[in-house]
């Protein structure tokens, strides 16, 4: 489906292709907007969709076509779906086998298999993404292909490429946000920063569940393997960086060496990406700029997990950028402090925690003796959970046992 839709000026303002880098600051711009959103991925369009819920005027800007393909693990759990729902797009995953069951296999090679309070799908990004940038547009949002380079912040408006003016703009433009940095935050350091890659290969035999199998060699780190429902499953390794340079080969050997049943050869689409982990994030936002998703670095830092977080937080930021601009970066701070606050907390606690490989491997057995704990650790992982009582004492308890060493 061909989503991108011209300016109603017939054209597209991109200051790149008229080779000048757009107008200057002091000049007039072209486009008007209450909200512009930078990045189509999930945090730009349910921003996009919140805005014009509330009735603004929206411009949503992304450099690809769509639909594009996104380097990621395709998992969608249930606590985006609820998100989905509030924004009007319950047909997102429609099509998708949900997936009953995750399998989490510890450092030491202890595992818990147990059905998920709710199921979770594997969707392709090519397709999940592109559905929600086609209910962003259904909405009324307008879609332009644009490259964002230069974001200038005014009394009453700020000003993307001296073409397009906003009440406010909402970054949503991933890891390497270009919004982020005109803020003056850098990248995330190492081990705040993960390196991932991702492949499609086909599914393993047996039941449809998650897998993921953490190693022992290279902690914290893990491996999945996601069936899509199609034959095929996502697979892909990731690990969080420390001061030296991953290669390919590294991730790739680490790919193999988790998913033994897994074919080398036959992995397909090889793309990596890094994860920018919620441990280190930058304020949410200053004046009428925002941001969202991952480019607030908004990815849990126990699981990798981003699409959940993305969609909240995006919805958040739309609602907040459509109303008082000149109060909007207040208003998204407080209400995303109010829905995510305690949550990012303890799941900085549960990673910080985590880099001991005794602990998880203690979590897993928990989780295996105790239904209560298997959903605690989910949700803390896949939603907005929290760490409690009972699931840090069924740990405690499990940490003088031992699992026989994998090899891994």
């Amino acid at each position: 489906m061909w989503l991108w839709s011209r300016s109603p000026w017939g054209r597209r303002a991109t200051p790149a292709a008229r080779g000048d880098g757009g107008r200057e600051e002091g000049g007039t711009v072209d486009d008007e907007f209450d909200v512009v959103v930078v990045g189509a991925g999930p945090a730009g369009s349910a921003a996009a969709l919140a805005a014009r819920r509330a009735g603004a005027r929206v411009l949503l800007l992304d450099r690809a076509d769509f639909p594009r393909d996104k380097a990621c693990g395709d998992g969608i759990a249930a606590h985006a779906l609820d998100v989905l729902d509030e924004l009007g797009v319950p047909d997102a995953v429609a099509g998708y086998p949900p997936l009953p069951a995750l399998r989490l296999v510890g450092p030491g090679g202890g595992a818990v298999a147990r059905r998920l309070p709710r199921p979770a799908y594997t969707v392709p990004r090519t397709v999940f993404d592109a559905r929600l940038v086609a209910a962003a547009v259904a909405a009324g949002a307008q879609l332009r292909r644009h490259t964002v380079r230069r974001v200038a912040q005014r009394a009453d408006r700020v000003v993307l490429d001296g073409d397009v003016a906003a009440r406010v703009v909402v970054g949503a433009d991933g890891a390497g946000s270009v919004v982020r940095r005109a803020l003056g935050h850098p990248v995330n350091p190492d081990r705040h920063l993960a390196l991932a890659i991702r492949g499609y290969a086909p599914a393993l035999p047996g039941p449809p569940e998650q897998l993921i199998v953490t190693s022992g060699a290279r902690w914290p780190a893990y491996a999945w393997s996601f069936p899509i429902g199609d034959g095929r499953a996502n697979v892909g390794y990731g690990e969080v960086l420390r001061s030296e340079p991953l290669t390919r080969a590294h991730l790739l050997d680490r790919l193999a060496a988790l998913l033994p049943d897994t074919d080398p050869g036959t992995v397909e689409g090889l793309r990596a990406h890094h994860l920018p982990l919620s441990t280190h994030r930058p304020p949410p936002g200053r004046g009428r700029v925002l941001l969202a998703g991952d480019a607030l670095s908004l990815v849990n830092p126990f699981t990798g997990e981003g699409i959940f977080y993305a969609l909240l937080s995006g919805l958040l930021a739309g609602t907040a950028a459509a109303g008082s601009p000149d109060r909007a970066a207040r208003r998204y701070a407080d209400t995303l402090r109010r829905r995510l606050g305690r949550h990012l907390r303890h799941s900085s606690v549960a990673a910080w925690l985590a880099r001991r490989r005794r602990v998880v491997d203690a979590a897993v057995r928990a989780a295996r003796r105790d239904d209560r704990v298997y959903h605690s650790i989910v949700e803390l992982g896949l939603g907005d959970g929290r760490l409690d009582v009972r699931t840090l004492a069924m740990i405690g308890i499990g940490l003088p046992a031992r699992d026989e060493p994998p090899g891994r």
